[in-house]
This record gives C-alpha cells, structure tokens and sequence, in this order.
C-alpha cells in the first residue's frame, strides 16, 4: 500500500513569531544533520541528514514495517534566492519513483527559530541535542491523520563496550507475579550482584544477590534474586531518603552512549521501594515517582525475595509531565545497564550499596550521576 504524504505547517506564524527569527542560512539549521531513529505508521522510521556543504543539506528517509521496506525518500534542502527550499521525491521498495521524472515536491521556507525550520508544508522541531519532532499529516483514502515523528538521534560518542551480555528474546507473555513460570527463565544464565560500590565489606549471610534478563519488542524484564536477612522499609513517604531504604535499583541507558544523568534523562536510575514504588531524580533536582515505567512484583521465602519486573525502555527525548512513548525493541539493539542493591539493616542510612559491574576509582557511588560505569545488554532473538 503506498501512503501519499502531505506535510503541513502545524506551528502557525504568530506562534513561531514568539521566537527570535534567525538568517535564512543553512549554518542556522545543522542540527538537523545526523542519524535519525523513529516510529510512524506501525514501523521503524531512519532519516539521515547531511552536514550543509556547496549550499545545500541531503537526506535519506525509508520506513520499515515488519522488517520489510515500505517506501523510501530523498530530500534536499538547498539555499535558493536568499531564502531556503526542501525538495523530496518519494521512491517505492523497488525504487520506482511516485512522481515522474522531472518532479519534485517542494516546500519553501517560512521561518527560523533557534528551535524550529519552518516550512510551508514541514515543521522540524528541535527538542533537544539529540531528540526532534516532524509533524506531518497523511492523507489515505480522502481521509487526513496527523502523525508525529518523534525521532532520536543516534550518538556518535559511545561509550566503550564493557560487562557485554547477551540478553534473549522470550517467545511468550511475560507475567509479572513473582513467580516466574516463563519458559524464557528456565533457559537464561544467572548473573552475579556483588560488588561493593558503599560501605563496609558484608557476609553471605547478610546478603547474597543475582539476576537474569529478557526483553520482548515491549519492554525489558529483569528477574533478581535478594538473599537478604533483614527488609527495611522505613520511610513511608517514597520520596522521602528513598536510597536509605531497602531497594533494587536498574540503571538505564537507553542509546549505550553513557555520559552525565543526574538531573537529566539521558538515562534512567529506577529506585525500586519494597511497596513497589518507582523513584529517579528529575530535570527539578527532585525526586519523582516513576511508577509507570516499571511494573514490579516480589514474593519472599525465608531471607530470600524473588522480584520480577517489566521495565519501558524511554530514551533522552523523555520529558517530565508530557505523553511519552516507550521504545520498541528489536533485536541487535545495545542498551547502557547496571542493577544495584541498597541494604540496611535498621540504621539511620543504608548501610551497603552493593552493585553488578565493577567500578574505577574510589568513588564507586557513581551510576546516579554517571552511565559511563554501566554495562552493556545486547538484545538477540
């Protein structure tokens, strides 16, 4: 089925006149340049931008639904008549063009802002470094859907590969009950949870932890095993010294790109409460509940608590009180990983922090400040 686009100019002129318009000149829209990854249409979208050079910018666009290629587009920005223009053309899987030979849909240029390109017909929004939005409309059968792109850029800076793990697809529905009854578990490796990143050295006796993963295209699953003599949990407010309590911590790094993430969400520190609440710093230098990135459920035996948990994957376009789209994995993805344990045993603060890759330095407290330490997940089929 081929889908006829019709991009259209969502941000109207006296909103974009709220911001200062810049010069009409290609330097003035580089950040489009790059890698891009999406989702539209049911399938996996990549736009890959040019650097400007000799007055113009050139893109590659294909949309992939079901591993098969639907359609694909070249684009072109070029500076023209003291102004600048878009010009695409569509091709079908087999690379036989939608407009014939000599055509070409254009689109002129509106306006530019520090964060916004401004076409008439396109709107490239610029959310972050590594993160912008296409609005566009498609008209199918008469009928008009606005669709937005919400792509990712991919970084060009990763962190090197380190603590790599292969984690498996599982082929089944995954059910969060602390059970874990899934054939998926039966046939995954053990990982061991034993460094200490804070405190004292501790006894097995005092705690002993391991963990397995899988992943389907929804979400990463995470099945951890805490031999711990004492559960603590006595702060009831869980945003209230959160990390004093016992909890399961899972790092996240949705890209594999490491770098600084305290107050950002260019990866994720999960604080996983015994009640089941979810708590990360925000961009406000607060803590906040996270609780619908991760469902979680835990059954103690004894000293020992079996916690299963389902975690959506957001990468660094997530923003704090807005709709937020969860990423769908596939296979041959790398993601930033580390799990963690806090352990007290009725002392005013945590007593261990005990994590599951080894850490440089001397401060090894460092995974809620710095994805560099993480390790790496590897998702296969």
């Amino acid at each position: 089925m081929k889908y006829f686009i019709l991009f259209f100019f969502i941000f109207t002129i006296s909103e974009a006149q709220n911001e200062k318009s810049l010069t009409p000149k290609l330097e003035n829209i580089k950040w489009i340049s790059g890698t891009w990854h999406g989702e539209a249409f049911g399938g996996i979208t990549e736009e890959i931008w040019s650097e400007p050079s000799a007055g113009s910018m050139m893109a590659t666009f294909k949309l992939i639904v079901e591993g098969q290629v639907q359609f694909y587009e070249i684009e072109v920005i070029r500076e023209i008549e003291n102004s600048l223009i878009l010009q695409l053309k569509h091709f079908g899987s087999d690379l036989k063009g939608w407009e014939s030979k000599d055509e070409t849909v254009d689109f002129p240029l509106i306006e530019i802002t520090k964060n916004k390109v401004v076409f008439e017909g396109m709107t490239f929004e610029k959310i972050s470094a590594n993160a912008m939005n296409i609005h566009v409309a498609i008209e199918n059968n008469g009928n008009i859907e606005t669709v937005t792109f919400h792509y990712t850029k991919a970084s060009k800076n990763k962190k090197p590969l380190k603590q790599l793990i292969k984690v498996k697809q599982a082929k089944e529905t995954m059910t969060i009950d602390g059970i874990a009854n899934e054939t998926i578990w039966d046939n995954t490796e053990w990982h061991q949870l034993d460094q200490l990143w804070l405190g004292e050295s501790y006894t097995a006796d005092d705690f002993k932890g391991r963990y397995k993963l899988s992943w389907t295209k929804d979400a990463l699953y995470l099945l951890a095993e805490i031999q711990d003599d004492t559960l603590v949990d006595t702060h009831k407010d869980p945003l209230v010294a959160w990390w004093d309590d016992d909890c399961l911590e899972i790092f996240i790094d949705e890209d594999n790109s490491g770098g600084e993430h305290q107050f950002n969400h260019n990866a994720f520190a999960y604080h996983i409460a015994l009640d089941g609440n979810v708590v990360d710093m925000s961009p406000n230098k607060k803590g906040k509940l996270y609780n619908s990135h991760i469902e979680s459920k835990r059954r103690v035996t004894a000293n020992t608590t079996l916690w299963e948990v389902k975690i959506n994957i957001y990468d660094d376009s997530y923003i704090d009180n807005k709709l937020n789209k969860a990423k769908t994995l596939q296979a041959n993805k790398n993601m930033g990983f580390a799990l963690a344990y806090c352990d007290n045993d009725y002392s005013t603060e945590r007593e261990n922090f005990i994590g599951s890759i080894p850490v440089e330095g001397k401060d090894k407290n460092r995974g809620w400040i710095d994805a560099n330490i993480f390790g790496t997940l590897q998702l296969i089929d």
